[in-house]
């Protein structure tokens, strides 16, 4: 009777941790594809970015260059893509940048060229590259 009670306990955990949430990623990527709809930007499974310029049921023309369309089933879309301008936004939030451009990573740049001596300077110059060549012929 133990051994029963071990068994659907291990069960139940197992569903818990790998059935169920695998099953919610499958929801959501069935709800992301069929969600998807004409001037939406998509990866394809294949690797290929593209645009979607018409959607008829499972079918879909996806342009890929200006004039290079191709014809697909809505099940080979990886990812729909969000618009151009949301991911400039997070971005740009990620890296910490203002609006003038002026952020984080440019400001440790800065202070990384300010740190550099006249004497490092002298070393890496090109006066001295130029006398360290003759040594060389």
């Amino acid at each position: 009777m133990e051994f029963l009670i071990v068994m659907v306990g291990l069960l139940v955990v197992m569903y818990v941790v790998m059935i169920r949430p695998q099953r919610q990623r499958q929801q959501v990527q069935q709800a992301m594809i069929d969600g998807c709809g004409i001037g939406d930007d998509i990866l394809t499974t294949g690797g290929i970015y593209g645009t979607v310029v018409e959607a008829e049921g499972d079918d879909l023309v996806v342009e890929l260059a200006e004039g290079m369309t191709v014809h697909m089933t809505r099940r080979g879309i990886a990812a729909v893509l969000p618009p151009e301008a949301e991911e400039a936004e997070e971005a740009e939030e990620e890296l910490g940048v203002d609006g003038d451009g002026d952020g984080v990573q440019s400001q440790r740049a800065e202070a990384d060229e300010a740190s550099v001596t006249a004497e490092e300077e002298g070393v890496t110059g090109e006066a001295t590259a130029e006398e360290a060549v003759p040594d060389r012929k």
